[in-house]
């Protein structure tokens, strides 16, 4: 208290200056028209000013919720698509039929890379939300990857850009399927593999997943055909597909669940062992 007192006493004719330009500055503005409408613009503008910053600031802490949110709501829709579709096979359109098979679960990548021979994924959901190996990866633009290991909080897997890992594809327009996979050069594409020479293709054409694997409904967006050719004697053409996904800025995605997927499998093992 002695401090303030003393450091008061020191600069008092500083404070009794300052003082009296505030009062004075009071008295300009109040008694002249032209200088208060200056000080009114002014300070409207400064006002303006910071309101703006604020708005941004609390704006860009919310995106994070908002984009989290808009996942939620995308898994939502995904899962009431898929019980339309239901609906529609069996002649109805009840849609409170349990017998779904696909599950969409929002999540969030905090693990990425793209610059790998063998490019992995972490996801910030595990076991305890549901989460289990062989379920696909999914973002806005399609297909990202699929879950191969599972902890209580997290879970990872490859994503397209992994050369050990393939996903069954088709061409839309005509329903040709074959395999999907990444030669480990660009991030922005890959390769579609097995589609017959006869086949009728043009730049362009929409690839989406088959939906012969357990793992991916049919109809997730893969990407577009960018150039084709075919080589002589070749039965098959070579195919260099853009992919949808932008694999530098995926953060929000959704893990697909079949739930039928271990009855699947099951049958599936069956037919090979014949």
């Amino acid at each position: 208290m002695r401090s303030l007192l003393q450091f008061l006493a020191r600069n008092s004719f500083l404070f009794l200056f300052l003082a009296l330009e505030v009062v004075s500055m009071i008295l300009i503005v109040n008694y002249n028209n032209f200088q208060r409408v200056k000080f009114l613009n002014s300070s409207n503008r400064i006002s303006a000013s910071i309101y703006k910053t604020t708005d941004d600031f609390t704006a860009y802490f919310k995106l994070r919720k908002e984009n989290e949110e808009l996942a939620n709501e995308n898994a939502r829709l995904r899962t009431k698509l898929q019980k339309l579709q239901v609906a529609e096979i069996f002649g109805s359109l009840d849609t409170t039929r349990k017998d779904t098979t696909y599950q969409f679960i929002p999540a969030r990548v905090i693990n990425n890379s793209v610059n790998k021979q063998y490019n992995y994924l972490t996801i910030n959901k595990g076991a305890l939300d549901g989460i289990e190996p062989d379920m696909g990866i999914i973002g806005p633009r399609g297909v990202v990857g699929v879950v191969t290991n599972v902890t209580d909080h997290y879970s990872s897997g490859p994503s397209l850009l992994n050369k050990r890992w393939r996903v069954s594809a088709k061409i839309k327009k005509n329903a040709y399927f074959g395999s999907l996979s990444w030669d480990g050069s660009d991030y922005q594409y890959a390769q579609l593999n097995e589609i017959p020479f006869h086949v009728e293709l043009a730049k362009g054409d929409t690839i989406i997943t088959s939906g012969y694997s357990s793992i991916f409904p049919e109809g997730i967006l893969l990407g577009v055909i960018d150039d084709f050719n075919h080589n002589s004697g070749a039965n098959f053409y070579q195919i260099k597909v853009k992919l949808s996904s932008n694999f530098k800025t995926i953060s929000n995605v959704e893990l697909v669940k079949n739930k039928h997927i271990k009855e699947q499998e099951k049958l599936e093992i069956l037919n090979n062992n014949d």
